[in-house]
């Protein structure tokens, strides 16, 4: 199989390219990776696979359809997984237009590409080309504290400028495979978490402030519960729906374990007070500082991964205590790179921030 993934400089493109290349089983040709490397995009994350045959980097974005059609004409492209997006709800709220011109009209230009590409293939590849787009649970909106899981059945209710960019992309895959036949594939997934995650983000950003000594930021209470999967879990899923996954299905990823937010918190400085004890003693929870709440903040999100478990045979590996634990050692040892980020990339002072 030849690959076109897109976004695979970010953070779970990056894991998912990993994962398939380090992987002595697995059934890569070659793999192209798209990235515009825009704020969250590093090439670093894949510096074990220079000088790797197999692996190819374009630097370019999605909504440039020449360089797409180019890239899957040269190539031979087999198979699209569609990474590319901008995913932080922060960032929509203060500026929702970049998601709109990603999110959507880039989705947009890249299905388009995929559909001439693809019927132009000779059987059998036309047969098993596959367009997988990777999406996420907040589309689905917020759950009630006793309300059941979300399923792939469930309605659509977008409440950041950042998930109704994503719900649209999920639309366009949709009428792209009922319109005109283009064998989609579409997965949400709950809250990821893991090695290579971006410094802004909720798990990452309490690990590092509390090495630093600075505030710990929760939004409100606290008490807002997301779905944690640990990401190489979420990259085995959609390998897993791209070889085996049912031509306009959608596919829910969960790591089967809600959490508040403050729980994880919490459970970050207690591995930290055993791993990395702050030189005057004190609990890292001395540092946890409660903010004012995010602007339409979703209270709870959960995941039914029945659909999945039952079709495929999936099942997340790690336990959320494994999965962070293993997270936590990672941002130890990796004080360069995180370095990097924050020094090179990343405006200190939204450090400040909390997601979601």
């Amino acid at each position: 199989m030849n690959l076109l993934v897109t976004g695979g400089c970010g953070f779970i493109g990056s894991n998912f390219i990993r994962q398939r290349l380090l992987e002595r089983s697995s059934a890569v040709t070659r793999l192209v990776n798209l990235d515009a490397l825009t704020y969250a995009g590093n090439p670093a994350n894949l510096a074990e696979l220079a000088g790797d045959p197999r692996y190819v980097f374009a630097h370019g974005s999605i909504g440039d359809p020449e360089l797409v059609a180019g890239l899957l004409a040269t190539h031979a492209i087999d198979a699209i997984v569609n990474f590319a997006a901008e995913s932080h709800v922060d960032r929509s709220i203060d500026s929702p237009e970049p998601f709109i011109q990603t999110n959507v009209v880039g989705t947009l230009r890249l299905l388009n590409c995929a559909r001439l590409h693809w019927s132009k293939l000779a059987e059998p590849r036309k047969s098993a080309f596959r367009f997988l787009h990777v999406s996420t649970d907040e589309v689905y909106g917020s759950l009630a504290p006793t309300a059941p899981a979300f399923t792939e059945e469930h309605v659509y209710e977008p409440n950041s400028p950042y998930a109704a960019s994503k719900a649209a992309s999920d639309h366009l895959v949709r009428a792209y495979q009922h319109t005109y036949g283009l064998p989609t594939l579409t997965t949400n997934c709950s809250n990821n978490y893991g090695p290579y995650h971006f410094p802004e983000k909720l798990i990452p950003l309490i690990i590092l402030n509390a090495l630093e000594g600075r505030p710990l930021p929760v939004y409100g209470d606290g008490m807002q519960v997301r779905d944690w999967l640990y990401v190489e879990d979420h990259a085995t899923a959609i390998w897993q729906v791209l070889r085996g996954g049912r031509c306009g299905e959608t596919y829910n990823v969960g790591g089967l374990n809600e959490q508040p937010n403050i729980a994880i918190v919490r459970a970050i400085c207690a591995l930290l007070d055993r791993k990395s004890p702050r030189a005057d003693r004190l609990p890292y929870e001395s540092l946890i500082k409660h903010v004012a709440d995010r602007p339409g903040h979703d209270r709870r999100y959960a995941i039914d991964c029945t659909k999945l478990q039952r079709e495929l045979g999936w099942a997340p590996r790690e336990s959320f205590a494994t999965g962070l634990e293993k997270t936590v050692d990672w941002y130890l040892t990796h004080r360069a790179w995180c370095d990097d980020i924050t020094q090179k990339k990343y405006a200190r002072e939204r450090l400040g921030g909390v997601a979601p």
